[in-house]
């Protein structure tokens, strides 16, 4: 069965634009990205939108459905009443580079800033062991196809431009809290301590945890309660807990 969908598109550039009115037919099965390509080939040739994959995997089709960010491959037309108005526009947190397109180089710059992984000293690549509850702690984020919705709908980088400087959002944040678990990483035999870097260099103490990010993962990562409680609860046991403080106070000296 068809039907046709009233849909709001916003068209326009870095210079301004606004939300402009299609009618677009709708068939059973679809999903918003396929309205967006028949939008293209019969009403919109220049409409602009990054895709890839259409699966759900690549993140790249990131955008807001009616004010909620989503992966417009993975919202389907069914979940919207046939004389519902659906309006789609570009990505809130980020400038726009034209129509649904948006400058996420912001996240790329964040990824650099966050120290890669360190492995142990003496072991050779090959001979790595660990405890597959170990594994299994951090494993979950690795779930992550960087579609930036987290950093998106993050209120500390949509609302707030100016903590941008200081904030790497959501996403690197649970990579810290990732490599943080890892029971390999030697970060800390050379001097970073992760956990007291998210909170000074990654604006860690700029989350109140609202849960706003795990709620429009498509990976369904529980990103608050998972990583950033966690990483929390660590940088305040390294910072104020005297039992820790005196821990590695005694190791510098020994040191």
């Amino acid at each position: 069965m068809t039907h046709t969908a009233h849909f709001k598109v916003w068209r326009g550039d870095t210079d301004g634009g606004g939300l402009r009115d299609y009618e677009v037919e709708v068939n059973d099965g679809e999903v918003v990205l396929d309205i967006i390509h028949r939008l293209q080939a019969t009403e919109a040739a220049d409409l602009a939108v990054r895709w890839n994959c259409k699966a759900g995997k690549c993140g790249s089709c990131s955008a807001e459905v009616n004010g909620r960010p989503r992966l417009m491959c993975m919202t389907r037309m069914s979940v919207f009443e046939p004389d519902e108005t659906v309006t789609v526009t570009p990505l809130r947190a980020f400038p726009v580079i034209r129509d649904l397109v948006t400058d996420v180089s912001f996240n790329y710059d964040k990824a650099r800033q966050v120290p890669a992984f360190v492995p142990p000293k003496g072991v050779p690549v090959g001979e790595y062991r660990m405890q597959q509850v170990d594994v299994e702690r951090s494993q979950e984020f690795r779930k992550c196809i960087e579609c930036f919705l987290c950093q998106d709908t993050c209120h500390v980088v949509r609302d707030h431009e100016e903590n941008k400087p200081g904030f790497s959002g959501p996403r690197f944040l649970m990579r810290i809290a990732e490599l943080d678990m890892h029971p390999l990483d030697a970060a800390a035999d050379g001097g970073l301590v992760r956990a007291a870097s998210a909170q000074e260099d990654h604006g860690l103490g700029y989350c109140n945890i609202t849960k706003c990010c795990t709620e429009v993962c498509p990976e369904h990562i529980k990103i608050t309660d998972n990583a950033l409680i966690p990483l929390k609860e660590r940088a305040v046991d390294r910072k104020y807990d005297p039992l820790v403080w005196l821990g590695s106070k005694i190791r510098r000296r020994q040191e």
